[in-house]
């Protein structure tokens, strides 16, 4: 919260009481007016208006510091306005009483939609996590048979049906993500294990593509949750042979560990790139291929910032897009 500074505070406590100071020169006009008709000195009438402004700046020194306190306080509770609504000091006139209950009524409201909000969330969790696990079995049911007869036809479902089970897993961690008790595990684990688990579950994309896959193994260990990072990856490697037709895909290790997934694929336009991680967006190449959600990047981007990665794009149309993922990490160490 911004630090104000002390005549910002001395300027509105002015304000609040100007019309104490128009109130005042209106009195001192009127009598000023009335001695003049009388013929009397006006002096007598500026040396006490000038005396009753110095009383008053005087009277108005320990007020000024009073209201600075009370402004000090509430900015403080501003902070925790949450926890410390109950801390509020104590209301000095009918107004301040008549605002603070307001605001109690006001959290009150908050509290029985945040209640029932947490509610309906938890609902729908529970109910499409459900979902996901029962939908899995008929898939399962549908891949072998499938894979019992190596047809053109069944090839061409069985890449359909890997599509599906994507968007299913992508259902189940947008709402993990989405959910205050992410099941995050950070650990040391060999970055070579999570890109091969990758590698291996779209080869089948990269065969049938015929797409050849450019992999430089690596000794590298990250401190990450292996689960959310595959997550990451393999939503990577899936828009990176989506969109490649002819060419490679490689991925390397770059040094101060930043993985790196290039492709010699359609690339992004220049207008898109500011905006791929945003949600829904599908830019140019989505509005192409109809069936785009905008939604994988866009995952993608919040799953790194859960787990304190750095993402970034660098692509050319025509040429290719490399995705840069920063997964560097500062240790700290305790000093004794």
């Amino acid at each position: 919260m911004r630090e104000e500074r002390w005549y910002s505070i001395l300027g509105s406590f002015l304000w609040q009481y100007r019309m104490t100071g128009v109130v005042f020169g209106l009195y001192t006009g009127i009598f000023a007016g009335i001695f003049s008709l009388y013929n009397i000195e006006a002096e007598a009438v500026l040396y006490a208006a000038g005396l009753c402004l110095l009383l008053t700046a005087v009277l108005l020194v320990p007020v000024f510091f009073k209201y600075w306190k009370k402004h000090k306080e509430r900015r403080r509770i501003l902070q925790n306005v949450e926890i410390l609504l109950d801390q509020l000091p104590e209301p000095e006139n009918l107004t301040e009483a008549d605002y603070q209950e307001m605001l109690r009524k006001l959290k009150a409201v908050f509290d029985r939609n945040l209640t029932s909000w947490q509610n309906e969330r938890r609902e729908s969790m529970d109910y499409y996590t459900t979902w996901v696990h029962q939908i899995k079995t008929p898939i399962s049911v549908m891949r072998m048979t499938l894979q019992g007869e190596d047809t053109r036809e069944n090839r061409e479902l069985l890449a359909e049906l890997f599509r599906i089970e994507q968007y299913v897993g992508m259902a189940l961690n947008w709402l993990r993500l989405g959910s205050d008790s992410t099941d995050f595990v950070f650990q040391e684990y060999g970055l070579d294990a999570i890109v091969r688990k990758a590698i291996r579950k779209y080869a089948p994309l990269f065969i049938g593509k015929r797409v050849r896959l450019y992999y430089d193994p690596t000794d590298v260990t990250v401190l990450t949750d292996e689960k959310w990072l595959l997550f990451i990856i393999e939503q990577l490697l899936s828009n990176a042979v989506k969109y490649t037709w002819e060419g490679s895909v490689s991925i390397s290790v770059k040094p101060n560990k930043i993985l790196c997934i290039a492709d010699t694929g359609i690339g992004i336009a220049p207008e898109d790139v500011p905006r791929i991680f945003e949600k829904g967006f599908t830019g140019y190449n989505g509005r192409e291929d109809r069936k785009s959600t905008g939604l994988g990047l866009y995952l993608c981007r919040m799953t790194a910032d859960r787990l304190s990665h750095k993402i970034s794009v660098e692509s050319e149309p025509g040429v290719g897009t490399a995705v840069s993922l920063d997964l560097h990490t500062e240790r700290l160490e305790v000093e004794d």
